[in-house]
């Protein structure tokens, strides 16, 4: 499955880069899914990405859980947690 991924924040520091397209295997089919292979990479990506880590996703723009399934060609979206005030 092909994906345009981006990266905000914190997270795009920690990984040095802002936005990548990616083709997946089959078995990756939500965005647990997505992340755990991408920390697969190794460091960076298992510190970034580390699955103690709370991060926020958002699908094609809208703000989605963990268990969401990725459809082809979408825009994944990670980024820290925000506080306002």
């Amino acid at each position: 499955m092909k994906l345009e991924l981006r990266f905000f924040a914190s997270l795009r520091e920690g990984l040095g880069l802002s936005s990548e397209s990616i083709a997946t295997p089959a078995e990756v089919k939500t965005i647990a899914d997505l992340r755990s292979y991408l920390a697969l990479r190794g460091n960076p990506w298992s510190e970034v990405l580390a699955s103690g880590k709370v991060i926020r996703c958002a699908l094609n723009q809208e703000m989605v859980s963990d268990s969401a399934p990725l459809v082809e060609g979408a825009e994944v979206a990670f980024f820290p947690p925000v506080t306002g005030g």
